[in-house]
């Protein structure tokens, strides 16, 4: 009856009001509306048989009793909760991002450092490098300008021994050459008497029995040759031998040498 008064009130009012379960267990806050179609079920109850509402098994809050749950307080507080949530994941992205461009700038630094660095040393490499090729041109040069050097003091050398020479050595050179001219006088008569006895050939248009008279003259020659040859060397023999007699016995006198 009690519930049936509350209903009427909260219709009436078009308030809130607290229903409590035949079991007297849980408590609902009903509005208005809700009331509305609770009295339209018993008015369909009282003309039929009585129909109890069924209220589904919900937990409700823990909640002190008598007091309202605010639910846009805890949609506003849950909305606080969420943006604090994303405000610190945005803060946390960002502080990431900033980490990860000074690590970036920090590393772009350190490239160029040694950039710059590479490029100092190859600068020095290269300054080194020329200084050693000038050092080697300079003294492959010094030693080339030595060589020089002494191969002309050799040359004057050789000139002036030369030189010298030659003033001591004009009169042996001159008896040599008169030497030479004698003998050469020798070899001159020599050819003359050669030239004289040899005869031309001239076999070019000669046929066999032409061929076969020269050879026989030639053969002929040659013995005439030969035969003179053996004249004069028996013939100086002799001669030989008689120097030889002839100074023995004007050297010895009475069976003694003078």
């Amino acid at each position: 009856m009690s519930s049936n008064n509350s209903l009427d009130r909260g219709h009436r009012y078009g308030k809130e009001v607290q229903f409590i379960s035949k079991r007297g267990a849980d408590r609902f806050v009903l509005t208005s509306k809700h009331l509305t179609s609770l009295e339209e079920d018993e008015e369909q109850g009282e003309e039929g048989e009585t129909v109890m509402p069924v209220v589904p098994q919900i937990a409700a809050p823990k909640i002190p009793e008598g007091e309202r749950v605010d639910f846009d307080d805890i949609h506003r507080k849950r909305m606080e909760k969420d943006l604090l949530e994303l405000q610190t994941l945005i803060d946390v992205h960002f502080e990431q991002r900033k980490r990860e461009e000074e690590e970036l700038i920090g590393l772009k630094e350190r490239i160029e450092r040694r950039r710059a660095e590479r490029a100092e040393q190859q600068r020095v490499r290269a300054e080194k490098e020329r200084d050693r090729q000038t050092r080697l041109a300079a003294e492959r040069q010094r030693k080339e300008d030595e060589e020089a050097k002494k191969r002309a003091e050799d040359e004057a050398k050789k000139k002036k021994v030369l030189s010298n020479m030659g003033a001591h050595f004009g009169g042996f050179l001159a008896k040599v050459e008169q030497r030479r001219g004698k003998r050469q006088t020798g070899r001159e008569i020599k050819k003359m008497t050669l030239a004289e006895r040899r005869k031309p050939l001239a076999v070019e248009n000669l046929r066999e029995d032409g061929l076969r008279e020269k050879a026989k003259e030639l053969w002929e020659w040659i013995y005439e040759l030969e035969s003179e040859k053996f004249d004069l060397t028996e013939k100086m023999k002799r001669q030989k031998y008689e120097v030889r007699t002839t100074g023995h016995g004007k050297g010895k006198v009475g069976g003694r040498w003078k």
